[in-house]
């Protein structure tokens, strides 16, 4: 914040306010790779130019994902402008706790030893050099990190339209990471950020997935690395489409649901103990490859919202907690068919059921296309009394 206050606006901060001042009804993402104290330089040059209407106005365009708290400015904005879409995990300037951060998914494994269970395939140097560097003049200018490839990166992934529709919420989860609505410890007021409760049917930032080695792994670095290969191979594709004729390079499927084309989620009320078919005919892909698909059921997707609980009025099973530790929690929806074009969704408890379809084609490299199903399951009748 030294470098931020009356008279030190800098090309950085200006060009935010001119993008702020735009006639565009779209949200205005600002993606911090470093310190935040550009964005504070803009805005309180917005604040000492503008009616606080106007403030508020604009200000609530804005959505901020910043890669920790690399200086001082970020708590301060938080603190100064409390309505601010804000995506962070607060931490010192110096980096000590960076390893605890979701985005070291992106690549951290072995530089924080913080992603066990991690497939670290598509960032050695070899698959680097391969499918990045050797790509033409764009891509030998790739460098060599101090630490680890793309530490920056997540909080732009979640901008690629691929299906996911992370951008909706980040609690929806994507190739950005999944982040929880909470007041972190030492902050003046809820934003976006890590941590919650651990206990089975509370929310919390973490994802559950099964790692190299067969074995589930719970950690927020998770919610980034479950997609690894998928976001890799789309980088090496792109890196393709600056050297290869359009009719040479692999491009994504095109994914139809229930007769809708398109990427945003489709949203279904659904009632319990009532099948949903879930249908992807119509699935396309504009260079004749093969497909697969793979329809899974994201549990902690759309959770860490408020109002919004992830078990709220649903029996815990099988009794009293046991000796190591709470019963686990029985699954929502259960899937059918998950590895065909047509799939079935069995709703088993009331409340909200992310279900993602992944359609994967065999190009060189293989890209995936995803889209997103948001299930209402709304309780039974209740059964008719007896005499």
């Amino acid at each position: 914040m030294s470098a931020v206050g009356p008279g030190k606006p800098s090309p950085g901060s200006a060009s935010i306010v001119r993008a702020m001042d735009r006639k565009d009804p779209r949200p205005l993402w600002i993606t911090i790779w470093g310190g935040a104290n550009t964005l504070a330089q803009a805005l309180l040059d917005l604040r000492a130019t503008r009616t606080p209407a106007d403030v508020e106005r604009m200000v609530s365009t804005l959505r901020v994902y910043s890669i920790s708290d690399q200086d001082d400015a970020g708590p301060w904005i938080r603190r100064e402008f409390p309505t601010l879409h804000y995506i962070a995990m607060p931490s010192p300037p110096n980096g000590e706790q960076y390893s605890y951060a979701t985005w070291t998914g992106i690549s951290g494994d072995r530089f924080y030893r913080n992603a066990s269970g991690a497939d670290f395939t598509t960032f050695t140097e070899e698959w680097v050099n391969t499918h990045i560097r050797a790509k033409g003049p764009l891509g030998a200018h790739y460098p060599s990190p101090c630490c680890i490839y793309e530490g920056d990166t997540p909080s732009f992934l979640g901008l690629i339209d691929n299906g996911l529709a992370s951008t909706m919420s980040p609690s929806f989860g994507g190739w950005g990471g999944r982040y929880v609505w909470r007041q972190y410890y030492g902050e003046p007021r809820p934003f976006w950020t890590q941590g919650g409760d651990s206990y089975p049917g509370s929310s919390n930032s973490q994802d559950t997935v099964v790692g190299t080695d067969g074995t589930p792994r719970t950690s927020d670095q998770a919610t980034i690395w479950r997609w690894r290969q998928a976001f890799q191979h789309d980088f090496a594709a792109r890196m393709d489409w600056t050297v290869r004729d359009v009719r040479a390079a692999n491009h994504n499927p095109e994914v139809a649901m229930n007769g809708r084309r398109g990427k945003e989620p489709l949203a279904l009320d659904a009632q319990v103990g009532v099948p949903v078919t879930l249908d992807a005919d119509g699935t396309e892909d504009r260079d004749g490859d093969a497909l697969t698909y793979r329809w899974f059921f994201y549990p902690e997707a759309g959770s860490g919202v408020p109002g919004h609980p992830v078990f709220a009025g649903s029996p815990w099973p099988g009794g009293p907690p046991a000796a190591g530790g709470p019963p686990e929690l029985p699954a929502r929806i259960v899937l059918q068919n998950a590895a065909t074009a047509t799939a079935t969704v069995l709703p088993k408890i009331a409340g909200i059921a992310h279900v993602i379809l992944a359609v994967e084609d065999d190009g060189v490299p293989s890209l995936t296309t995803y889209r997103r199903v948001i299930l209402t399951i709304n309780a039974g009748p209740a059964p008719a009394s007896r005499p």
